[in-house]
């Protein structure tokens, strides 16, 4: 039996997230560079800003989802900066 998929609670940002995957159609967005074309400085960092925005979105959503497992990841980063030596 297949479950239908929940509705996303921000169809924007749904929106969004199919444009970059490519199942959505690609209107809105400048066709991708030849792998052999190297791209600029600038553009490298706005896709890395992005992908960090969007880690750090997904780790604070884990730690809200899991609020044990995130405790008890915190107690080992401290017992770590305890224990490390300068």
């Amino acid at each position: 039996m297949v479950w239908p998929m929940p509705e996303p609670e921000n169809p924007e940002r749904e929106r969004e997230w199919r444009l970059k995957e490519g199942t959505e159609g690609r209107e809105g967005e400048e066709p991708r560079k030849h792998e052999g074309e190297s791209e600029s400085d600038a553009e490298r960092r706005r896709r890395r800003s992005q992908f960090l925005r969007e880690l750090n979105e997904a780790k604070a959503l884990r730690d809200r989802v899991q609020p044990r497992r995130a405790r008890a990841a915190r107690m080992r980063q401290q017992m770590r900066m305890r224990t490390f030596r300068w």
